[in-house]
């Protein structure tokens, strides 16, 4: 993790431990939301959540995981010929997320109320 620091810096750090944090979340919400009679979407992931919430777990955060490490190795990417960073689609994928584990939450709420 040191090594992140040392070649992106803080802030990509930063935007990586969100991700996973928001990962986390959304796993969690996702298992509440079906527990309280809702259904997952993702037909892989429900795959995976059908046996076991544990093994949809495990493989949402590796499958999280390993994009980070794929976006942080290009470094640079060139779409159309212009140059994009990784940083950007750290920051496009933590927005992504963010509105998903927000829609859960209100999911939760309304279904509570």
């Amino acid at each position: 993790m040191i090594s992140i620091t040392r070649h992106y810096g803080q802030r990509t750090f930063a935007a990586v431990l969100l991700i996973i944090v928001l990962c986390v979340a959304d796993s969690y919400f996702t298992i509440d939301i079906v527990s309280l009679g809702g259904q997952e979407l993702n037909p892989i992931m429900a795959y995976y959540l059908n046996p076991s919430p544990l093994l949809f777990f495990v493989v949402k955060y590796l499958m999280t995981c390993t994009a980070i490490m794929m976006i942080l190795s290009i470094k640079n990417n060139y779409i159309c010929g212009i140059r994009i960073r990784a940083e950007v689609f750290l920051v496009f994928f933590f927005i992504a997320l963010a509105l998903v584990v927000q829609w859960q939450l209100f999911l939760i709420h309304s279904a509570t109320d």
